[in-house]
C-alpha cells in the first residue's frame, strides 16, 4: 500500500449557504391547514396547536408547525387556581416565550413602539421542518378573519441594521410581502401616539411573534379577551382559523453547508506499480516483465488516513483511472458536514 502526506495547500475549507423549503410538502407556500381535534380536547389544547399540512389521522400528516397565545396576566384562558390571579396557560405561554426570546423573566415584550404589549401570538415552525434555521426575506403569510386580509412579512429587505436577543436575530413584522412594504413605506402599524411593528421574527429559533393588539385592531373578527375576561377564550383557535382562511403561507428555510476538500495529487512518477499482491512472484519480483519498464495501474479508489494509519474514510471514482509514468492525476474529494 502506497501512502502519501497533504500538504498546507491540499485541503480547503469552504461554507456554502443553501436555501430549501420549509413545508414537508416539499413547496415555497403552504395552502392547507389542519389541527387535530383529539389535541384540541385535550389538556395541550389550552396551551397550543399543532398544524398539519393535511389530515392528523393520514399516514403522510406531519406536524408543520404550532400555533399559540399567551398573555402577561393569564387573561384568555381559565385560572389553574381560581384564588391566584394571573396564574394560567396563557400566562405560562407568554412568559415562556419572554424567557426565550429575551433571556428575562422581569422585560416587556416591545413591538417597536414605546409601549408594551399583554397579549401575544407565538407560530413556532416544527424543528424537523426548518433544520438550521429560517431564511429572512422569505416570510410571507396572509391572515383573514373572514372579511379582512392582512399580509405580513419580515422587514430584511428594509433594515441594513440587525437586533440580536438570546433567541439570535430579531426582524420586526411589517405589512407586505418577501423582506419589504408593499406601498413603499415602513409597514409598520400605527396606534395612536406611536409606531409599532406587527410581531417579531427569529429566524435562528424558528418562531414568529405577532402583535396582539395590532391583530386585534387589524382582523376585527380576532378578539383576545385581555380586558376583563379569565375564561378559556380558545385565542389558539382563533389564529389558526386566520391561517386557514387566508391560506397561503410562504417560508423558507436555509442551512450553511461546511465542506473540506481534499485535493490527491499524483505526479507522473508515483503510484504507477499495482498494489495488488498477485502481480509479485514468492521472491518478490514482478510477475510480468512487460511491467518492468512500462508498468500501468489502475487507481480505484482513495483511503484517508490520519497520522496514525488509521483509515478515516475511502472515496471511490466513478471508473478505474488509467496510471503509468507518462500521466498525472489530480482527484478532488468533497466530505459535507
Amino acid at each position: 500500500m502506497s501512502f502519501k502526506q497533504f500538504e498546507t495547500e491540499d485541503v480547503i475549507v469552504s461554507a456554502d449557504s443553501i436555501s430549501s423549503t420549509v413545508w414537508s410538502t416539499d413547496t415555497y407556500e403552504l395552502t392547507t391547514f389542519f389541527t387535530s381535534s383529539t389535541q384540541e380536547a385535550g389538556a395541550s389544547g389550552d396551551y397550543y396547536l399543532n398544524v398539519y399540512q393535511t389530515g392528523s389521522d393520514l399516514s403522510n400528516s406531519a406536524v408543520q408547525m404550532s400555533v399559540a397565545y399567551g398573555h402577561i396576566n393569564g387573561l384568555g384562558s381559565t385560572p389553574y387556581n381560581a384564588n391566584v390571579a394571573g396564574n394560567s396557560p396563557t400566562s405560562t405561554i407568554f412568559g415562556q416565550y419572554r424567557s426565550l426570546v429575551l433571556g428575562d423573566e422581569e422585560q416587556d415584550i416591545l413591538f417597536g413602539g414605546a409601549t408594551s404589549n399583554k397579549g401575544i401570538y407565538a407560530i413556532s415552525v416544527d424543528r424537523a421542518r426548518y433544520k438550521e434555521k429560517l431564511l429572512p426575506g422569505t416570510f410571507n403569510i396572509k391572515l383573514n378573519d373572514g372579511s379582512n386580509d392582512l399580509f405580513l412579512t419580515d422587514n430584511s429587505g428594509q433594515t441594513s441594521t440587525v437586533t440580536f436577543t438570546d433567541a439570535g436575530r430579531v426582524y420586526e413584522l411589517i405589512s407586505g410581502s418577501n423582506g419589504e412594504s408593499n406601498d413603499g413605506g415602513t409597514g409598520f402599524f400605527n396606534q395612536g401616539a406611536y409606531v409599532a411593528s406587527y410581531g417579531k421574527f427569529l429566524p435562528d429559533i424558528g418562531v414568529i411573534i405577532l402583535n396582539g393588539q395590532a391583530l386585534d385592531l387589524e382582523l376585527s373578527n380576532i378578539g383576545f379577551l385581555t380586558g376583563s375576561s379569565d375564561a378559556n377564550g380558545t385565542n389558539n383557535q382563533k389564529l389558526f382559523d386566520c391561517i386557514k382562511n387566508g391560506a397561503s403561507f410562504k417560508l423558507n428555510s436555509e442551512e450553511t453547508v461546511s465542506s473540506n476538500y481534499v485535493f490527491v495529487r499524483v505526479r507522473n512518477s508515483e503510484f504507477n506499480y499495482s498494489n495488488n499482491p498477485s502481480n509479485i512472484t514468492g521472491s518478490g519480483e514482478l510477475r510480468h516483465n512487460s511491467m518492468v519498464n512500462n508498468p500501468q495501474a489502475y487507481i480505484t479508489s482513495v483511503g484517508l488516513y490520519n497520522d496514525n494509519n488509521d483509515l478515516l474514510g475511502v472515496a471511490k471514482l466513478s471508473k478505474p483511472l488509467l496510471k503509468d509514468f507518462t500521466k498525472e492525476a489530480l482527484i478532488r474529494i468533497k466530505l459535507d458536514y
